[in-house]
């Protein structure tokens, strides 16, 4: 791995309240982040927008949206995300919905991903949700589910990275949230792991928020984990 190529593979979540914040944190990290996450807060907040305008200046924009609805309205949700130039976009890993997403984003760039158990949950939670499963063995139905439907990756706590690559095979992106560099405040995630050791495991992308866009100095705290990055045991097929 080189540092170009870690750029690629280190996603910025700018789980930010206002858009001032967010470019602001765009403009502090400059050339040495080219992907960010967008998720609820900031979509909510004139995020969409911004994102486009990001894709259409070279940023590569994973658009965190987890969509669960009836298969025309993703299917429809889809086309319209795929025109706007987005690079990943998550979703629920229902099969229905993975299958409809799909056929939807058929002969685009856009990157489908399922995601399997929120990293914020663990046993104990899927329990109260009314979920047989644990949190390994539903995480790994689902990774199963997304390959058949033709996904074009998974998200999934680091934890589970080298069991769901298992499943998936070396192809798939296989995008995990949760990552802490060590020594850092793990706030509301209950599974996370270290960049280094998440690369280790089998992860093609990690997603890196409060370590980043919390830190005093924001683009330090970024160059700090690409260098734990290109330190991993990078896979031979990545």
């Amino acid at each position: 791995m080189t540092a170009r190529t870690a750029r690629d593979h280190l996603i910025v979540g700018l789980d930010v309240p206002t858009l001032g914040e967010a470019e602001r944190i765009v403009t502090t990290l400059g050339d040495d982040i080219v992907f960010y996450k967008i998720g609820y807060q900031l979509a909510f907040a004139g995020g969409l927008e911004f994102a486009r305008d990001l894709a259409k200046s070279g940023k590569k924009i994973f658009l965190d949206m987890k969509l669960l609805d009836i298969d025309n309205t993703v299917a429809s949700a889809v086309e319209n995300i795929a025109k706007m130039g987005m690079s990943m976009l998550t979703l629920h890993a229902y099969p229905k919905a993975m299958k409809a997403a799909v056929s939807a984003a058929a002969g685009s760039d856009l990157c489908l991903l399922g995601v399997t158990v929120l990293t914020s949950m663990d046993d104990a939670d899927l329990r109260d949700a009314g979920y047989g499963d644990d949190a390994a063995s539903l995480v790994l139905r689902r990774a199963e589910q997304a390959r058949l439907a033709g996904m074009g990756g998974i998200v999934c706590s680091a934890e589970e990275a080298a069991a769901v690559r298992e499943v998936i095979g070396p192809d798939m992106a296989l995008v995990t949230p949760g990552i802490r560099p060590a020594g850092s405040d793990h706030g509301d995630q209950k599974r996370v792991m270290t960049p280094f050791d998440a690369l280790k495991a089998g992860a093609s992308h990690l997603v890196v928020a409060r370590p980043i866009v919390k830190a005093p100095d924001p683009q330090a705290a970024a160059n700090a984990i690409l260098g734990e990055m290109l330190n991993a045991l990078w896979p031979a097929n990545r």
